[in-house]
This record gives structure tokens, sequence and C-alpha cells, in this order.
């Protein structure tokens, strides 16, 4: 039965609705949720739950109840199936062996290993594919992952706080250390929040000595990203809460690579372009997303480069009338919203 594009669009809402139950769990995999129809009713639905663990098409699969019924059935799926032996099985090959005599595809997989070869698979078992259905939002989903295996580096997202007036610090006198907090206490929940949600978190030099910051998710339950300073002449002190390992942390410096527990020194040539060779060694360490938060050169660098995806912006209620400045971004607002007191406002690098 061929479906209409309506009812079409609602199973395959209902793919994306359940990958993002999957957000923060199954990095460097995409997310991927799957429904199995049968007469316009869905009989099974699954999503990529962990890293390692089985795909969406297999938690489908599995999840119905009467198997006859695969046989004249539709699978949505927002992803294309994998075709090769990864961490598990090719789910290309579980779908054409049960039979399935439809597949609905919301956007082809770009990363090498796949790319195609399983809607190839797919047709060559007389498999009825339909690709690319709601492919934007499939592509948005799954930006980091797409990102990643297409432009080489991992999604950059830049977030600060800034106050009503601009500001993001007072002006600070030699010396002077600790946070000066912009947005209200609730605020840091959603801040949190967005950090489980990335691979890692990174700042500069002067953010560790100035704030001793944690760059941890303490605020919320989620899974901490992996702490990157770039610290050129190793200046941080020992004390400092980005060395007390409680988080893996990866330090870019001028002189010395090596590794202490969950701690990692990466050698670079800050004689040359900095961020490029940062991108590259945690594209190495399939790092898929770091959010930028700050300070307001290393933010700058960023935008300067024009290396980044998505800037996060929390104004707060407060005025410093003097300080410094946060950056500028040159481009349209794609959302707007306030969260308490605050406001975030989300931009684009499109």
């Amino acid at each position: 039965m061929e479906y209409t594009n309506n009812i079409s669009n609602i199973f395959m809402h209902r793919c994306l609705e359940l990958a993002t139950l999957g957000k923060g769990n199954v990095s460097p995999n995409p997310m991927v949720g799957s429904v199995i129809v049968h007469e316009n009713k869905i009989i099974g639905e699954g999503y990529h739950m962990q890293y390692g663990g089985p795909h969406a098409e297999v938690n489908a699969i599995n999840s119905v109840q009467d198997k006859s019924l695969l046989t004249s059935s539709t699978l949505y799926v927002n992803l294309e199936p994998c075709n090769h032996f990864g961490k598990t099985p090719p789910c290309s090959n579980l779908i054409t062996a049960n039979n399935i005599p439809k597949v609905v595809i919301g956007c082809i997989d770009t990363y090498s290993e796949v790319a195609g070869a399983g809607i190839e698979h797919l047709k060559q078992n007389g498999v009825n594919v339909i690709v690319n259905f709601l492919e934007k939002e499939a592509r948005e989903l799954n930006k980091r992952f797409f990102t990643f295996h297409e432009k080489l580096r991992p999604y950059i997202i830049l977030k600060w706080a800034e106050t009503n007036d601009g500001f993001m610090d007072q002006t600070r006198v030699q010396g002077q250390k600790g946070i000066n907090w912009i947005t209200q206490p609730e605020t840091q929940q959603l801040t949190h929040k967005w950090r489980s949600e990335e691979a890692a978190i990174l700042v500069g030099t002067n953010t560790v000595i100035n704030d001793n910051p944690n760059l941890t998710c303490r605020a919320i339950s989620g899974k901490n990203p992996t702490r990157i300073v770039i610290d050129k002449t190793l200046k941080i002190e020992d004390s400092s809460n980005i060395l007390n390992h409680s988080s893996d942390t990866i330090i870019f410096n001028e002189s010395v690579t090596k590794e202490e527990e969950n701690l990692t020194f990466i050698k670079i040539n800050f004689n040359d372009n900095v961020l490029p060779q940062i991108l590259s060694e945690l594209y190495k360490k399939n790092i898929q997303s770091v959010i930028i938060e700050g300070g307001p050169t290393t933010l700058q660098h960023f935008i300067d480069a024009n290396i980044w995806d998505e800037a996060r912006i929390l104004r707060g209620i407060s005025n410093f009338n003097k300080g410094v400045k946060g950056p500028l971004i040159h481009t349209k607002i794609k959302e707007q919203f306030t969260f308490g007191k605050d406001t975030v406002t989300i931009y684009a690098n499109d």
C-alpha cells in the first residue's frame, strides 16, 4: 500500500522523535529512530539507545509481536540503515532477512562506511526504497554527525553570557579572580544540560585562571563533556579544578605531548594557525562536537576564522556599564526565547 505524504510525515516525525531519546548516549554514532507500519498502524518502534547497543531498526523489528506482518509492512527510519559490521551486524541485512518490502529513509548516511551501501543492498534484494523523505529535518537532527564526517571537524557551538548592556565580564584589577555572574542561578541547569549533550567543552587560559571553572554538568544528571583548554605556556596552576581528573581533559600547549591518567597534553605549533591544528586533533579523537565557552578572545578567534556552526548567547538583566564586551555575530537570529529572567538567542552559521 502506498501511503499519502501526510500520513508518512507522521511516521517519519515519530522516527525523529524517537531518535532524540538517544541524545547524549549514542555519540559518536548518530541518533536514529525507526517505526514499522502495517496498514497505517504502527506495530513496532525503537531507537538507538546506547553506543555499542542494538540499532533502531533492530529494536523496532524486535518489538513487533506478530512477525508475520513484517512481510507486508513498511519500515521508516530517519537515517540510511548501515551495511557494515561495526559494534553490531548490518541493519540492512536484518531488514531483508525479515522480508520487509518497503523502507522509507529520511536521509543518506554520508559516513564513508555506509554512504549509500545500505540503500543499494536493500534495492538489490527487491525492497522498495524511498530516500530523502523529510531530508532537511533528518539532517538537522544529526547535524553534529554530518558536520564531523563531511567537514572533518567537530560541530562548533559558541556560547557565552552577557549583560543587558553587552558585557561578558567586569574590568578586573591585576590578579582579581572569581566569576562575575550574569545570568540567574536557575539558568545554570540549562547550560549544564547543553554541556551534557556535547562531546567536549573548550575554554582559553584566562578563563581557567580567572574563573577556575569545573566545566562539568554537575547541576543536572548527565555525562560530563571532555574538557579542553588552550594553554600555550602551561600557566594553569596544578590546583585548578580543570586538572582534578573528574573528567577527561585535553591541554593544547606549545611544549609537551604526554598523558597522565585521564589528562592529555598535546603539543601544537602556536606560530602557525592554531584552530585547524586543534580541530584536526579532535577529529582524530572522534570528538564530534565542542561547545566553546570562552573567554572573549577564544570566542573571537573562532568567529574571525568563521569556524563555527551555532552560537548561543544568554543575556542577563543586569548592567556592568563598563568591562569586557561580548563578541558580535553578524547573521540572522535562528531562535530566541526567555528562560526565567534571562533571554537566550541562538544563531546558525548557515
